[in-house]
């Protein structure tokens, strides 16, 4: 049996914290510092808890004994302490963030890694399992001229004029609207304004909107740099959302108050887990000596797990760092150091007991479609 240190008991915690412990192959210690959120992950994954501010490091250090991995489902902010504090342990690391800077640090922290020591940060949607497929597409093609990545976590009932409900981290939400994109544009790596480069998209017949967000690369910017013309990553959202939250952002100027920021969408934009989950990913190049075009595209729906009712964004998050701990513990990554998302082979991410919850013919009691998607012309 393997120990894990999980920290953060909020939902995805909570989604986390369930997966691996219906295994019988974790032991899963959940850390955080609300009480009430302790004991909700107590009661729903049957997980031993422990009170602890991750800002203390003896109090952290102290719960990464005998732990082989830590999993970080905290705030962004948080996590490269928690790196540098596993690196101490000796334990493996693996986060959520979207955070560019936040995944910069943890490769710094990395090149110190003892011998089975992995440090994975963002594993979960986007960044995570959009990377693995879309490299995975590229590898069919001789030389590759684009990659476009379009994945939205959206609610199955939009009612509001954003046409959106929080299903995911609010600080995560807003850093990938306020901050730099990364991107490739004519071979050349640039950054990006976020909440630019609107476009509408078409997926199983239903018009969404797309735009620039910052984060959902990952590190394939560095990956691919010289060998693709064009390489970015955009939001999917339903028709009129841009234009709201590009004027809170930018014409109300909230940029620069992000925690006023966050308590307007926390107190105005109610939650829900009816939620779906878009994932598009297209590549062009050439393919036996002709210009070609391979296409992912499906659709994650909220659903049963374990007895209770998930969100799509649950599901996903979840799914995608619990299966790249399952691959580390199976010995199908690299054994030390930073290990970056298109290093997982899609076939064993998706065979994985997970990894099948973004399967095609995956987990029963959630439905993943395969769809049509196409980018519109303006």
């Amino acid at each position: 049996m393997k120990h894990v240190l999980l920290l953060g008991a909020g939902k995805i915690g909570t989604a986390i914290a369930t997966y691996l412990r219906a295994t019988g192959d974790y032991d899963v210690l959940v850390a955080d510092v609300n009480e009430q959120a302790l004991a909700t992950v107590a009661e729903h994954a049957g997980v031993e808890t422990i009170k602890l501010d991750v800002t203390n490091k003896a109090e952290l250090l102290g719960a990464l004994k005998g732990r082989d991995a830590v999993l970080s489902a905290l705030s962004f902010r948080f996590n490269p302490a928690v790196a540098e504090a596993a690196l101490e342990a000796g334990a493996s690391y693996f986060d959520l963030t979207e955070d560019v800077e936040t995944t910069r640090r943890v490769k710094e922290i990395a090149k110190k890694a003892k011998e089975g020591q992995i440090f994975m940060p963002q594993c979960g949607l986007a960044p995570g399992f959009v990377g693995i497929v879309a490299y995975d597409l590229a590898k069919r093609l001789e030389s590759i001229d684009s990659v476009q990545m379009r994945v939205g976590a959206l609610p199955m009932y939009p009612t509001n004029m954003l046409k959106y409900n929080l299903t995911w981290s609010t600080d995560g939400l807003i850093n990938e609207y306020c901050n730099p994109c990364e991107a490739i544009h004519r071979g050349q790596r640039i950054e990006m304004l976020a909440l630019e480069g609107l476009e509408h998209f078409s997926v199983d017949g239903v018009r969404y909107e797309a735009f620039n967000t910052s984060g959902g690369l990952g590190t394939l910017c560095e990956t691919l740099d010289g060998r693709v013309d064009t390489l970015n990553y955009k939001t999917v959202r339903y028709l009129g959302h841009r234009d709201l939250a590009d004027f809170l952002i930018n014409e109300l100027r909230m940029n620069n108050k992000r925690d006023t920021l966050k308590s307007i969408l926390e107190d105005s934009v109610p939650m829900t887990t009816q939620d779906v989950v878009i994932v598009f990913c297209t590549v062009t190049g050439m393919v036996e000596g002709r210009y070609s075009q391979i296409t992912d595209a499906r659709k994650i729906y909220h659903g049963e797990v374990e007895g209770e009712h998930w969100s799509a964004i649950q599901i996903t998050t979840a799914a995608g760092i619990c299966t790249v701990l399952d691959l580390h513990i199976e010995g199908k990554l690299p054994s030390k150091g930073f290990i970056r998302q298109e290093e997982v082979a899609l076939p064993d991410f998706l065979a994985n007991r997970f990894g099948r919850y973004y399967d095609f013919a995956g987990h029963p009691a959630v439905t993943v479609k395969q769809v049509e998607a196409v980018i519109e012309n303006d």
